[in-house]
C-alpha cells in the first residue's frame, strides 16, 4: 500500500538497520570477516535453531509475526553456502533434545542444552566449509538474576567442547552471542577464535540484521556500553549483589569503567566504548570552547580505511580529585557520523555543561552541603573511540570551587557503612574508605509541613473537557469529585481489563461509570521495552533489546525506530508504554540487564530520551522505569537498597533525570523494592521532592504491579496512603477500582487523619491532566483524532489463524461436554474448538480454572473469541490457587462457529469446560427470516 501511514516493512528495515549498528565487534582476526559471497560456512550451536529475540518475563513476551534468526537469514539470502550435512545432524539432534520453555511465569532456562560437538564431527564439517560460525545463546528475565556458574554467566561444559573442537579444525572460526548482556568471556584466550562479537538480542529483525554485518553490507559500528572485566569477582558491585534483604552498595559511585579506570585498570579484558569496525578512523581535534558553562568540542573524524562506515566518538573529562575525590574518567558526551567513505571526513561537534561536569557534595566537605560543585583544579578534556584510545585535547582551568546547582538532603540513607574513595599513590590510586553521610532530616516531617489546603467541593457538572476549553479549571473539576471517585481513580485495572485494547497491561484514569461520566475516559498502558505485549494473542512488532540499541550510540536512528513505535501504539489504542528500562548495569549478573541499556548513566539517559522522543511525535509516551535502582532481581520485592546520597544522584537518578528534562517524560513507574528505609512508590523524597519539585516533572507515577508501600521494614500492598502520600499517583493493578478489590486503606487512613483528601486530589489532579494530552481523550470527545481515524482504517498485518480445531456438537440434551484432555494450555497455545448445535440462541461457555504457576506474581491469560472476536479475557495471578468459575455468554448463534481459547502464557489449569444453551431463539430468529422473505 503505497501511502500507508504505519508501514510494517518499513519498520523492519529501521530495526535491521538498528540491529546491524548494535553488533559490537571484539575480534577480527585475519580480517576473517566480512565474509566473500560463496563463502561456505559450517554453523554451530543449537542457538541456530532458538535464536533468542530478547529476554523473558514482561519485557520480552511479544507476540510478532515472525522471528528471523541467524541461520534462517544466511538461508534466504543465498549468498554463503551452508553446510547441509551439519545442519541435518544437528536437526536430528533437536528432535531428541527439543526446546526446554520451562513452566511458568519467566520461568524458560536461561541456556538450553547443547549438542556435543567431537573432534570427528568438528573435522568431518571442515572438509566441506571455509569458515565455522558458532552460536551461543542466552536469555534471561524477570525474578531471578544470572548467577557465576556454568549455563549462565559462564559457558557450559559442551559449549566449551564445541570451542575446543571447532578452533583446533578450522583456520577460521566466527563466535556470535545471541545473549541480552555481557557473559564471562576469558574463552577467548584459550581458544583464540578468528572473530568474536556481540549480536546481542535482536528482535524479529535480529538475524538480518547480523548478516548484514557479516556479508559487508553494514561495518560494525557498535561500541560497548559495558566494560568486560576478565572475572565476575572484579566488579566492585558483586561481593554486595543479590541479598535477599540489604544490598548495600560499598561501591558508591565507582560502578562499571569508573571504578576499572581508577583502580583496575589491569583487570579489564574489553574496555568501555570498545568496539571494532572493517574500516579506520581518524579522529582529529579542532578545540574547544568553553562559554557561560557550556564546552563546545569540536573534531573531524576522516574514514582512513578501504570499507565504508561510521564511527562513534567519545568525549570524556577528567576531574580534579579535590575533597570529594573522583573516577579517574567520565564520559560526557558521544556523537556518532553519517556513513563515510573511504578518505571522506565529517566535522562532529559535542556539547557539555558545567552540571555534567559536577560533583554532588552529600558531605559538606567542600562546604557546600547537599549541592553540585565544580571543585577547583585543572579539568582535562579528551576524545577518541573507546575509553582506552583517547586524545587528550586541553584543560579547563577552575580558580576557586563553583556550586553549579545548590539542593536539599534527600534519599540519604538511615545506617551506617563505609564507602570507596580513592587515595593517591604512586602509580594512580588505591582503594581507601570513608563514612557515609546519614540522613538528619525526615521526609515525613516534610511532607507534613508542605500538605497543601484542600480543593474547595462543588456541586457543578463539569466535564474534563471543559478544563481543555477555560470553561473551568482542574481545580475547579477537581473539587467536584466524590471521596468514593477520588478513591477510585488512582486504582489503576488489569491485568487484561476489558475496559481497553484486549491483552494490555493496565487501564486507568476512568475506571468506573461515573468518572467515564464526568468525561474522564480510559486510558491504556501495556508492556514493554521490546515491544507492545498483548496477551490477547494480537501480534506486534518485537524490538531489539536496549543493550544492543544503545550499543549503537545513534540516537537519531532509535528516535526513528520509536516513531514507528508510537505509530503501532496509536493503532492498537495503547496511550502509554511500559518502557524503556533504563536501571544501569551495575553488575553482570542482574537477569534484567537485557531491557536496559548501560553501566553509563547518561548514556542510559540520552537513549531512554531518544526513544520517548520517538514516540512523543505520534502523540503517545513510555514510562521510565523502574525508578529507582533495580539493579537485582533476585529478592526485588524485599531488598533495599542502600546507597550514599551522592551515587544515588550522579548514577542512579541521572538516567531518570536526562529523560524528564530534555525529553519531557510524562510517565514514570516506580519499583518493587526499596531505597534507604522506604518503598520507592511510598518514597515522597523520591517522588515528590527530587522527581516532580526539583526536575519540574508533571506527569503520572505508577507503582509496579502489585507493588508494596510504606516503609522498608513493613511494606504492605494495601498501603495505598503511603503510596498517595508520595505522590505515586497511580497503584497498578487491582481488579476492579469502585470495588477496592486489592483492599487498600485510603478510606480508613481518610478517617483516621492520616492521609490528607488534597493528598488524593493531588494525584487525581496529575491524572486528568495526563489524560488531557492523551489520544484515548482525543478520541473520545472526537477532536484531533484523525491520525487514529486514518489508522483504524488501514488493514491488518497479521489474521488470526486456527489450529487445533476440536469438534464440539450440542444435541438435544442442550449441552455438550469438551474434555480437558484436548486443551493445550501452555505458552502461546492455540485450541480451536468448531461448535455446533441444532437451536438457535445464546450459548454460554461454563469451566473452571486455577492457577498452578510456582511464582505468586505470575500473570497467567487466557484469551476466549468468537470467531475472531474476543470476547473476554481471564487473567489470574500466580496466587489464585483456588478454583474460579468462568462463565461467558456468545450472543445470538445461529449458525456454527469457532470458539478460540488462546493461553498467552504457562500456569493455567482449567477444568469442567461445558457449552449450553442459556437462552433459545429460534422463534426470534424464524421471525426475522420471515420477515426478511417478504420483504
Amino acid at each position: 500500500m503505497a501511502n500507508k501511514i504505519f508501514d510494517i516493512t518499513e519498520f523492519a528495515k529501521v530495526a535491521r538497520q538498528a540491529v546491524a549498528e548494535g553488533v559490537v565487534l571484539l575480534k577480527n582476526d585475519a580480517k576473517v570477516l566480512p565474509l566473500k559471497e560463496g563463502t561456505r560456512v559450517a554453523i554451530f550451536g543449537r542457538s541456530q535453531f532458538n535464536y533468542y529475540k530478547s529476554g523473558t518475563g514482561s519485557g520480552g513476551m511479544v507476540n510478532t509475526r515472525y522471528v528471523v534468526g541467524v541461520y534462517e537469514a544466511i538461508e534466504q539470502d543465498g549468498t554463503l553456502e551452508i553446510n547441509s550435512n551439519l545442519r541435518n545432524t544437528y536437526e536430528d539432534w533437536v528432535k531428541d533434545n527439543p526446546f526446554d520453555a520451562g513452566a511458568g511465569w519467566a520461568a524458560e532456562p536461561w541456556f538450553q542444552k547443547e549438542m556435543p560437538v567431537t573432534k570427528e564431527l568438528a573435522l568431518e564439517a571442515r572438509e566441506d566449509s571455509d569458515v565455522a560460525i558458532v552460536l551461543i545463546g542466552r536469555t534471561a528475565g524477570e525474578d531471578q538474576d544470572n548467577s557465576n556458574a556454568k549455563g549462565s554467566y559462564l559457558l557450559t561444559d559442551d559449549e566449551q567442547q564445541m570451542l575446543e573442537n571447532v578452533t583446533k579444525a578450522f583456520e577460521k572460526t566466527i563466535v556470535l552471542l545471541n545473549v541480552g548482556n555481557i557473559i564471562d568471556m576469558k574463552w577467548v584466550d584459550k581458544y583464540n577464535p578468528s572473530a568474536v562479537a556481540y549480536i546481542w538480542q535482536g528482535g524479529q529483525e535480529g538475524g538480518n540484521g547480523v548478516l548484514d554485518v557479516l556479508k559487508g553490507a553494514v561495518s560494525p559500528s557498535g561500541r560497548l556500553t559495558d566494560t568486560i572485566a576478565y572475572n565476575i569477582e572484579d566488579y566492585p558491585s558483586t561481593n554486595n549483589f543479590g541479598d535477599s534483604k540489604r544490598n548495600i552498595q560499598q561501591e558508591d559511585i565507582y560502578v562499571g569503567y569508573r571504578y576499572f579506570e581508577t583502580f583496575a585498570k589491569d583487570k579489564v579484558m574489553y574496555p568501555f566504548g570498545y568496539g571494532l569496525s572493517y574500516t579506520s578512523f581518524d579522529i582529529f581535534s579542532n578545540g574547544f570552547i568553553v562559554d557561560d558553562g557550556q564546552v563546545k568540542v569540536s573534531v573531524t573524524v576522516t574514514n582512513i580505511g578501504d570499507y565504508k562506515g561510521k564511527q562513534v566518538v567519545q568525549a570524556y573529562v577528567s576531574k580534579p580529585q579535590g575533597k570529594l575525590g573522583k573516577p579517574a574518567l567520565e564520559l560526557v558526551g558521544f556523537a556518532k557520523t553519517k556513513e563515510l567513505k573511504a578518505d571522506e571526513s565529517e566535522i562532529v561537534d559535542i556539547v557539555f555543561t558545567n552540571y555534567q561536569m559536577a560533583s554532588f557534595d552529600d558531605s559538606g566537605v567542600t562546604g557546600h552541603k547537599n549541592a553540585y560543585v565544580l571543585e577547583e583544579g585543572t579539568y582535562v578534556f579528551y576524545v577518541g573511540e573507546n575509553i582506552r584510545n583517547l586524545t587528550r585535547i586541553g584543560t579547563y582551568n577552575v580558580g576557586r570551587t563553583k556550586v553549579v546547582e545548590q539542593l536539599t538532603e534527600a534519599l540519604a540513607p538511615q545506617i551506617d557503612f563505609t564507602r570507596i574513595k580513592p587515595e593517591a599513590c604512586e602509580d594512580g590510586f588505591s582503594i581507601s574508605y570513608e563514612d557515609v553521610p546519614k540522613a538528619t532530616v525526615d521526609a515525613t516531617d516534610i511532607r507534613k509541613a508542605n500538605i497543601k489546603a484542600p480543593i474547595a467541593k462543588t456541586d457543578s457538572d463539569f466535564k474534563l473537557v471543559d478544563v481543555l476549553d477555560n470553561n473551568c479549571t482542574l481545580d475547579e473539576f477537581i473539587g467536584q469529585l466524590s471521596e468514593e471517585e477520588l478513591c477510585a481513580i488512582v486504582r489503576g485495572e488489569g491485568m487484561s481489563s476489558p475496559k481497553v485494547t484486549p491483552g494490555c497491561g493496565g487501564a486507568f484514569a476512568g475506571v468506573t461509570d461515573s468518572l467515564v461520566a464526568k468525561g474522564i475516559p480510559t486510558c491504556c498502558c501495556t508492556d514493554g521495552p521490546s515491544g507492545i505485549r498483548m496477551d490477547s494473542g494480537k501480534k506486534a512488532f518485537a524490538m531489539p533489546n536496549g543493550t544492543l540499541l544503545a550499543c549503537m550510540w545513534n540516537l537519531d536512528l532509535t528516535e526513528k525506530l520509536y516513531n514507528y513505535e508510537g505509530l503501532e501504539l496509536r493503532k492498537n489504542k495503547i496511550d502509554v508504554l511500559l518502557g524503556p528500562g533504563m536501571n544501569l548495569h551495575r553488575n553482570p549478573l542482574n537477569g534484567r540487564n537485557f531491557e536496559y541499556f548501560s553501566e553509563d548513566p547518561f548514556v542510559t539517559g540520552k537513549n531512554a530520551a531518544a526513544q520517548l522522543k520517538g514516540m512523543h511525535k505520534m502523540g503517545v509516551t513510555g514510562t521510565i522505569k523502574h525508578f529507582a535502582m533495580n539493579t537485582q532481581e533476585a529478592y526485588r520485592h524485599t531488598v533495599e537498597h542502600v546507597a550514599s546520597e551522592r551515587a544515588i544522584r550522579e548514577l542512579y537518578l541521572k538516567g531518570f533525570e536526562i529523560a524528564v528534562k530534555e525529553a519531557g517524560a510524562t510517565a514514570v513507574m516506580t519499583t518493587y523494592g526499596s531505597i534507604n528505609g522506604y518503598y520507592t512508590s511510598s518514597s515522597y523524597d523520591l517522588v515528590t521532592r527530587i522527581l516532580r519539585n526539583e526536575w519540574g516533572f508533571e506527569g503520572i507515577v505508577m507503582t509496579d504491579w502489585w507493588a508494596k508501600g510504606g516503609k522498608a521494614e513493613c511494606g504492605d500492598s494495601t498501603d495505598m496512603a503511603a503510596i498517595v502520600r508520595a505522590q505515586n499517583d497511580l497503584y497498578m493493578v487491582t481488579q476492579s477500582a469502585k470495588d477496592n478489590t486489592n483492599k487498600d486503606n485510603l478510606v480508613d487512613a481518610l478517617s483516621d487523619g492520616s492521609l490528607d483528601i488534597s493528598e488524593l486530589q493531588t494525584c487525581a489532579k496529575n491524572i486528568c491532566q495526563f489524560v488531557l494530552h492523551t489520544p484515548t481523550f482525543a478520541r473520545f470527545i472526537e477532536r484531533n483524532n484523525e491520525l487514529d481515524i486514518d489508522l483504524a482504517n488501514e488493514a491488518e498485518d497479521d489474521e488470526t489463524e486456527f489450529d487445533n480445531i476440536i469438534d464440539c456438537r450440542i444435541d438435544e440434551s442442550g449441552s455438550a461436554h469438551i474434555s480437558t484432555d484436548l486443551i493445550e494450555t501452555a505458552r502461546n497455545s492455540s485450541n480451536t474448538v468448531s461448535v455446533s448445535f441444532k437451536e438457535r440462541g445464546d450459548y454460554k461457555l461454563s469451566m473452571r480454572v486455577r492457577s498452578n504457576a510456582t511464582s505468586d506474581l505470575a500473570q497467567i491469560p487466557l484469551s476466549i473469541f468468537r470467531d475472531k472476536e474476543l470476547v473476554k479475557m481471564v487473567t489470574l495471578t500466580g496466587a489464585d490457587k483456588d478454583w474460579q468459575n468462568v462463565e461467558v455468554v456468545f450472543e445470538n448463534c445461529a449458525m456454527t462457529f469457532f470458539m478460540r481459547l488462546y493461553f498467552a502464557q504457562d500456569g493455567m489449569e482449567i477444568d469442567d469446560i461445558t457449552i449450553s444453551l442459556a437462552k433459545s431463539k429460534e422463534e426470534e430468529f424464524r421471525l426475522m427470516f420471515a420477515r426478511m422473505g417478504e420483504q
